[in-house]
């Protein structure tokens, strides 16, 4: 925080408030909560002979202890999730960025707009895409056995959250909070 005394008159320049130095942090964490959910190989897993990824289905044959894998890439509705996941995580990534550099440039208040704009249309895109995923596996995957969505499912949750919390945040009227900081 920048400040000049000229007489008996002190003149500050705005510094980042608290609420958007939390949505930069909701933003940082959604992006590795992102991160981690794509490359996670666990979204559907059913005790120890089935696990479903983004990427590949796993299965293990009753007697063996080979892993029999196929590509997930084949079926619309998954590479419609992927898609819409990747796309949110990317919007993600563009709006941490623009926020990390109108921190750093010092341009705060005219790129809060933009960032949740952003973040507002992630968290459309992940919420479709999660929506999408759990209806079509329930819908076209038969199991035999109990099965549950795992921990990369819930880190995609996890994304969309943070994400929508940082929209929020960015949303709030700069102009009124910026004066009490």
């Amino acid at each position: 925080m920048a400040s000049s005394v000229s007489g008996t008159e002190e003149v500050r320049v705005s510094a980042l408030t608290p609420l958007k130095l939390v949505g930069l942090v909701c933003v940082f964490l959604a992006l590795c909560l992102d991160i981690g959910a794509v490359l996670s190989p666990a979204w559907v897993t059913a005790y120890n002979q089935y696990y479903l990824s983004l990427w590949e289905s796993c299965w293990k044959p009753v007697n063996s202890d080979t892993w029999q894998c196929n590509t997930t890439l084949e079926t619309d509705w998954q590479i419609a999730t992927l898609a819409l996941l990747l796309g949110g995580a990317a919007l993600i990534l563009f709006s941490f960025l623009v926020a990390l550099v109108s921190v750093c440039v010092g341009s705060r208040s005219r790129c809060y707009r933009p960032v949740a704009v952003l973040l507002s249309a992630a968290v459309v895109l992940q919420v479709c895409s999660l929506v999408l995923y759990t209806i079509k596996f329930i819908e076209t995957v038969s199991l035999r056995i109990n099965h549950e969505f795992n921990w990369g499912y819930g880190l995609a949750w996890g994304a969309t959250i943070f994400s929508f919390g940082g929209a929020i945040l960015y949303c709030l009227n700069p102009k009124n909070y910026e004066d009490y900081y």
